[in-house]
């Protein structure tokens, strides 16, 4: 059952390969984005999951080992429901906070893909 929910068709993608210019660029575009997240979160290995297939490094904030982590995610974000990815608006200063798993997948793909 789990096995099935990892790997639905949508969320299937294979680990994506970059030039170094490539992955350079898409380590400072990552650098924005931190999850929000805690180790045994079965949606959020999810999200995890396409982090690593697409090659980025994301700031991973465990809201279990760090408190700050859930208060800003709380005071910040809105909400504590874990995952939640905080995009951090580059030229705008604006942040976006994005739940839901596929949601933040998708989103992901979408940018590094």
């Amino acid at each position: 059952m789990f096995n099935d929910w990892f790997n639905d068709e949508e969320m299937k993608i294979s680990e994506t390969p970059r030039t170094d210019s490539e992955q350079k660029a898409a380590n400072e575009t990552a650098a924005n984005l931190s999850l929000y997240h805690y180790e045994s979160c079965m949606f959020c290995a999810r999200v995890r999951k396409t982090i690593h297939a697409l090659n980025i490094t994301i700031k991973l904030c465990d809201i279990t080992k760090d408190r700050s982590h859930l208060e800003a995610l709380a005071t910040l974000g809105g909400g504590t429901t874990v995952p939640c990815l905080r995009i951090a608006g580059k030229i705008s200063g604006k942040e976006k906070w994005l739940y839901e798993s596929s949601d933040i997948s998708q989103y992901l793909i979408q940018q590094f893909k």
